[in-house]
């Protein structure tokens, strides 16, 4: 039970920072629907910012989170002497010379690569939007630099468990890209009346505030990384290549890139499909997701990221039974947090989307293309949030090879149905290639399970039955909630149709919101549900 509320109390902890990046994230993109719409140049910016932002997740935060903080941690279970003080101290100056070099030569690599990368993304007939997406991929792809630099920074204080310098660093990324777009694009567009260069210029101001965003992110955790005592300096390559640690490292991540080459290549496939399907529908898919990421960030990568060091900890001691009730806590968690969220946005997906981008270039068109997607992309919002507490339970034992194959194996089921949708019945919107990716991590999530059975020592049907259940007690509990929430919402709207964005949207969307929570929180207090007494005892003590 303490670790379950350790889990619990540090997961709060984080998810507040978390919040707040995440809300100013859908700030950023609430402003660059303002600024861009579904245009051209907006879809040239989603795919200018993707690809220093795919390396990214598969290089800096895949190695800090698989690899870098288990192998830090067992370095600090031998911390005492001084010559384990040491070994760390070259573990980290070593790691920190291998990220920053390797990043270096990928983006020199890029910045020449860029014109024909882009071509995988577009129309190759329509020469000026080529050019200026491979303008903008240029002046983002160093970001890729000074984002690993602040993912090591990261790792080296969740390694001692502390979160929340981490959690707030995204809040003054997505801050100075909102700040750059609204300084620069007036400048930038002084004298200019053309919309279509309006936007083309708020896209590069954008693409300016990324870049400085970045460098922020990793000056900001320096310091607290310095509080800990831990120092690290540049090294040799020969060193840097050469250390026990970042050998071991090495040899984590290599296969689970392959694994999570084939995961974000579903990003990759499917934008490029989108690319040539028509204008917009880039764009509408991205901020689709930057919706369902919100739920994402707040909850399911705040408490996997909380759980990986504990999970490695206990693994390491093989306390499998308290590995075992973690990670059956932390799966219940993502149940109650994402199952109901589901069904709300799938009731009031229309009002949500309405209220916070549609304004100035945000069109109604802009919201029935994202709407269209956003419904498929939410139907898979519980698969991916577990996934992202199943994959540490591997990466805390050592194991990569499993979540690299399940990784495989979503990627070809999401890429298959995606092709298969647009070379057959393309509807002109991107509802198919989403609900690709929701049925591809309904895979990964089945061969994650399948995989975990091979450890013995863990009881996996134990974990797997009871998510079951409780989830399928949750989609109950959801229907029955769904149903007032759809009669109130039809009520409402008609009579606010005419008060303006706000009101006309936020007022019912709010009432809709209650009536769903008051009936849910009802359910789940009457059926004394577990996880929420656990809640409520630690509200309590607090």
């Amino acid at each position: 039970m303490s670790k379950t509320k350790s889990l619990l109390s540090a997961g709060l902890s984080l998810s507040f920072f978390t919040l707040c990046s995440r809300i100013l994230g859908l700030v950023r993109e609430m402003t660059k629907a303002a600024f861009l719409g579904t245009s051209k140049y907006a879809d040239a910016f989603g795919i200018a910012f993707m690809i220093p932002n795919l390396l990214r997740r598969l290089f800096a935060e895949n190695s800090i989170s698989v690899a870098f903080i288990p192998t830090f941690k067992g370095y600090l279970e031998d911390s005492d002497s001084l010559d384990g003080k040491e070994t760390i101290r070259e573990f980290l100056s070593a790691t920190i010379t291998l990220i920053t070099f390797l990043t270096t030569c990928v983006v020199l690599a890029g910045i020449l690569l860029t014109p024909l990368i882009v071509r995988i993304f577009l129309d190759k007939d329509d020469t000026a939007l080529l050019a200026e997406t491979t303008l903008l991929t240029r002046i983002m792809f160093p970001y890729l630099i000074v984002i690993s630099i602040a993912a090591f920074f990261q790792g080296v204080l969740n390694g001692v468990k502390i979160f929340s310098p981490s959690g707030f660093t995204p809040v003054l990324f997505n801050s100075i890209v909102i700040a750059s777009t609204y300084i620069l694009t007036p400048i930038l567009t002084n004298n200019i009346e053309d919309s279509e260069i309006k936007s083309q210029m708020a896209a590069r101001a954008m693409s300016i505030g990324v870049i400085s965003g970045g460098c922020v992110q990793a000056l900001f955790q320096l310091p607290f990384v310095i509080k800990t005592g831990w120092t690290f300096h540049f090294t040799t390559l020969r060193k840097a290549f050469s250390n026990p640690g970042t050998r071991r490292v090495m040899h984590l991540i290599l296969p689970t890139i392959i694994g999570m080459a084939a995961y974000q290549l579903n990003d990759v496939v499917s934008t490029a499909l989108a690319g040539k399907a028509g204008t917009g529908i880039v764009s509408s898919l991205q901020y689709s997701l930057r919706l369902q990421e919100l739920i994402l960030g707040i909850f399911a990568v705040s408490i996997g990221t909380v759980i990986l060091p504990d999970l490695s900890g206990l693994a390491k001691k093989e306390m499998w039974s308290d590995f075992n009730a973690m990670l059956t806590q932390a799966s219940k968690i993502m149940a109650l947090i994402s199952i109901p969220v589901t069904f709300f946005s799938l009731v009031c997906g229309e009002e949500i989307i309405s209220l916070v981008y549609k304004s100035n270039r945000f069109s109604d068109e802009s919201v029935h293309l994202t709407l269209v997607a956003f419904r498929m992309h939410i139907a898979g919002l519980f698969f991916i949030a577990l996934n992202r507490i199943i994959s540490p339970a591997f990466y805390a034992q050592g194991n990569t090879k499993s979540p690299t194959a399940a990784g495989i194996i979503g990627f070809g089921v999401n890429i298959s149905l995606a092709l298969a949708v647009v070379l057959l019945r393309n509807d002109g919107t991107g509802a198919g290639i989403a609900l690709a990716l929701s049925i591809a991590s309904f895979a990964n999530s089945i061969a994650l399970f399948i995989f975990l059975k091979k450890n013995k020592n863990l009881d996996v049907k134990s974990v797997t039955m009871g998510t079951l259940l409780y989830a399928l007690k949750l989609v109950i509990f959801s229907i029955v909630a769904a149903i007032p929430t759809y009669f109130l919402r039809n009520a409402l709207l008609p009579a606010f149709e005419n008060h303006g964005r706000l009101i006309g949207f936020g007022l019912p969307l709010f009432a809709c919101a209650i009536a769903f929570a008051l009936v849910g929180v009802l359910l789940l207090v009457i059926t004394k549900d577990e996880i929420v007494r656990v809640i409520i005892r630690k509200v309590r003590r607090r």
